[in-house]
């Protein structure tokens, strides 16, 4: 599966991302922004970790957000389980120096879709940190809406931060 958006494409991830990846991934502003299974410093090893379990995942959920011909940034949906099964999380970053530029947007509209028809979700969430009011504009502009806040509900960096869950339901037939 493959997206073609208006400056950037999402395709699904190669092996060969891992040199871009470990380079794009290396930002301390954009793992402040991410759960602490995506490290800082993020090396090769790293990425190529990442990649080996990436790639090949059926039905493809994982995929590449690349720029300039080369992935600097990811975008995913994880299924959830048991009554929650219907619902998945959505996650994505994106390299510093591609923000504001509106393609995490077009990449979320375009896997959120893909969620709904696809994977056949009729539910899409995700928690964000309370600081990363940059990712809260990309949700709602795609539709997403805020749910709730959970106060001190996530630990990074050495404090508690408020995390506001967001969630985007699949339209009714």
């Amino acid at each position: 599966m493959e997206w073609q958006l208006a400056n950037a494409r999402v395709r699904p991830w190669r092996i060969e991302d891992a040199e871009s990846v470990a380079r794009h991934a290396d930002d301390h502003e954009v793992a402040r922004n991410m759960r602490d299974a995506f490290p800082h410093p993020y090396t090769l090893a790293h990425a190529e970790r990442w990649l080996a379990n990436a790639v090949g995942v059926r039905p493809e959920r994982f995929f590449a957000i690349e720029v300039a011909d080369e992935a600097a940034g990811g975008i995913g949906i994880s299924p959830l389980a048991d009554i929650y099964r219907r619902t998945g999380e959505i996650g994505y970053w994106l390299a510093r120096r591609h923000w504001n530029r509106g393609i995490v947007s077009a990449a979320v509209e375009a896997i959120t879709e893909y969620a709904f028809t696809t994977l056949d979700l009729a539910r899409v969430q995700t928690g964000i940190l309370a600081w990363n009011t940059g990712s809260a504009r990309v949700l709602e502009k795609c539709g997403y809406e805020r749910e709730g806040l959970q106060k001190r509900g996530a630990w990074k960096d050495g404090q508690f931060v408020d995390l506001v869950l967001y969630a985007k339901l699949r339209p009714d037939p």
